[in-house]
């Protein structure tokens, strides 16, 4: 979404009376890629360029091909194969082995079905989207949009293709993999599925030192920040100028003062244990799928004695949401690399993936999995070879 944030700002800074601009998606990959399906990239007719379709080896021809989009007013679909010694005059023979496919088209401010104007409105939800996009010869750039209750919002030309077209829609919902369709209806048509998921929103229970760089980095990212406490004293806007929103808040009512969805990670850290514990017990209840708790499994542990017996029993499903003791394992001890840890583990959390080594991951790294407990093999500096071998 940080990408879609990027691109909106920016097309809203241009003169269009002045400059014209175009939009290239990456809607295909086979082999290997620096970006996924799904990236974009803002191209004005200056040769300036905003977001990216791959890591530095496509923009300048894609470029190219965006003047004349923009000159004609019809959008295309460009193929750029790395795996051909041909393309190095293109600037493109780095080595990605993959064949990619790129659909540019032209920015009209004027028209109802400019991608930009589109995403704009995606940017305001806080539910997932479905997104299809024709990139064949017929129909080329046309988008049907689908939300989690089966409202379309934009149509297709071919009724018969939209009906196709809507039932995989559907699906993407469930499992979140975003791939391009080949579907014959009268003609053949080739449409990228697209997952469009809502900014990740965090919530930090606690405004000490060690909240401040994990606030810093999730905001980086694009994900929307929120900081609460119940001591004034900890969310002063100087040390955390970026956060989105800074509350002090009781307890009791955090459920009032914040909204968290399916795509709110919940962050402890406020270092009290009661605060912790009161919070985490407001939380068991409520939508959010990450619940990280700083400190020792201990704490964490006698929680859970205290909870049961106050009859609160937490299930398979909670504790597959509470990440305690927080973080990835990457042997993080100053503030700043736990915030390293702890927004890694978040953002594999929404990925569906494990947090493993990708040179032990099989298959292509940006493919999402089907299923979200997929473990990768480990090592662990010390472990003896046959040790991994046997563990791995």
């Amino acid at each position: 979404m940080k990408d879609f944030k990027t691109i909106v700002e920016e097309y809203q800074k241009l003169d269009l009376k002045e400059k014209r601009a175009a939009l290239a998606t990456v809607v295909r990959v086979r082999g290997s890629s620096y970006r996924s399906p799904g990236a974009r990239m803002l191209i004005t007719e200056d040769g300036k360029w905003v977001g990216s379709i791959s890591g530095g080896c496509l923009e300048g021809d894609a470029l190219r091909k965006a003047r004349k989009v923009m000159s004609d007013k019809v959008a295309m679909t460009v193929t750029y194969d790395t795996t051909e010694e041909s393309n190095q005059n293109l600037g493109i023979g780095l080595g990605c082995n993959g064949v990619i496919d790129v659909l540019i088209e032209p920015l009209d401010p004027t028209s109802t079905s400019n991608p930009v104007s589109i995403f704009a409105e995606f940017i305001k939800t806080d539910k997932p989207l479905a997104v299809a996009t024709i990139f064949s010869e017929k129909n080329t750039a046309e988008k049907l949009i689908l939300n989690e209750d089966e409202v379309v919002t934009n149509k297709f030309t071919n009724p018969e293709l939209a009906t196709l077209v809507e039932i995989d829609l559907k699906n993407i919902f469930i499992t979140h993999r975003s791939e391009a369709k080949k579907y014959s209806v009268s003609d053949d048509y080739e449409v990228f599925l697209e997952l469009v998921q809502p900014t990740i929103s965090v919530i930090l229970f606690g405004g000490g030192f060690d909240a401040r760089p994990v606030s810093q980095l999730a905001k980086s990212l694009g994900w929307e920040v929120n900081v609460t406490d119940e001591c004034v004293a900890h969310i002063a806007p100087i040390f955390f100028p970026t956060a989105d929103k800074l509350a002090m808040c009781d307890r009791k009512f955090i459920d009032r003062d914040f909204k968290i969805t399916p795509y709110t990670a919940c962050v402890l850290m406020s270092h009290n244990y009661e605060y912790d514990r009161d919070v985490l017990r407001k939380l068991l209840t409520s939508k959010t799928p990450y619940i990280g708790i700083l400190g020792p499994k201990k704490r964490f542990d006698t929680m859970r004695e205290e909870f049961l017996e106050e009859g609160i029993t937490i299930n398979n499903e909670m504790l597959s949401r509470i990440h305690s003791p927080i973080g990835l394992d990457i042997g993080a001890e100053a503030p700043d690399e736990i915030a390293v840890s702890i927004i890694a583990e978040i953002q594999s959390k929404f990925s569906h993936r494990s947090g493993g080594f990708l040179k032990y991951r099989n298959g292509p790294i940006h493919q999402r999995d089907r299923l979200s407990d997929q473990v990768f093999k480990q090592v662990y500096i010390g472990a003896k070879n046959e040790d991994i071998q046997k563990n791995g």
